[in-house]
């Protein structure tokens, strides 16, 4: 099954008469439970195909499927409705509420969604467990490390058990040690929950890591080499 589709995709940024061909025809399908990695120098255009992916962003021309549906044209509105259900997203500098606990950053996608405090209180046990942290549960960002932070990050975007995981550059601010426990952590989630995982990295020791990979250049996929490394 797709999950994501990508059919004939473009993006143009203009900053008054000057155009940026960011995406110049893209087109690619992605299935459930792949763990996919983006690479390719800066400026090749992963990161604002990622973005496109999450909704984040619209194409210039072309169209974008989430799960089969067409989200290319959907209003702001409707796509935060498609995130929200559908993807987690981890990032770069890990995007923690500083003022909350690594429980409490877990939690608040799931207080979003309505889930009951039971619930709620499971789930998040249940991810601290999955990522290690179980015991760093009352820390707040400033008193965590910054791998344990990605790993608080992962456990958010895996909240509300989303479709699709999307990472941008997820150990780019991480040192070896710990870029390889975030990887090594994502790949056994993605084994054991069926998620599927596509991330945007220029990091050799994150392309290793994935079972197929896709290389971007100018705007253009360049390689896709499949399934399998």
């Amino acid at each position: 099954m797709e999950v994501v589709k990508v059919e004939n995709v473009t993006r143009v940024y203009r900053m008054g008469e000057v155009e940026t061909h960011a995406l110049r025809g893209v087109s690619l399908s992605i299935e459930n439970s792949e763990f996919t990695a983006l690479v390719g120098p800066s400026g090749s255009g992963k990161t604002t195909l990622l973005q496109l992916i999450g909704c984040l962003d619209q194409p210039s021309s072309g169209k974008v499927f989430i799960n089969g549906k067409d989200v290319s044209k959907l209003n702001r509105s409707r796509r935060a409705d498609t995130r929200r259900g559908t993807i987690g997203f981890i990032f770069q500098f890990f995007a923690l509420i500083p003022t909350l606990t690594a429980y409490e950053n877990i939690e608040m996608p799931l207080l979003l969604t309505g889930e009951s405090a039971n619930g709620r209180r499971e789930r998040v046990r249940h991810l601290l467990e999955a990522v290690d942290l179980k015991d760093r549960a009352n820390h707040r960002p400033d008193q965590l490390s910054g791998g344990e932070q990605q790993r608080v990050a992962i456990a958010r975007a895996l909240a509300t058990q989303p479709a699709l995981i999307l990472a941008d550059e997820p150990t780019a601010n991480l040192d070896t040690p710990n870029g390889k426990q975030v990887m090594e952590i994502m790949t056994r989630l993605n084994q054991e929950t069926g998620v599927t995982f596509v991330f945007a990295t220029h990091d050799p020791r994150v392309i290793q890591f994935a079972r197929r990979v896709i290389t971007l250049r100018d705007g253009l996929v360049t390689d896709n080499n499949g399934k399998g490394k």
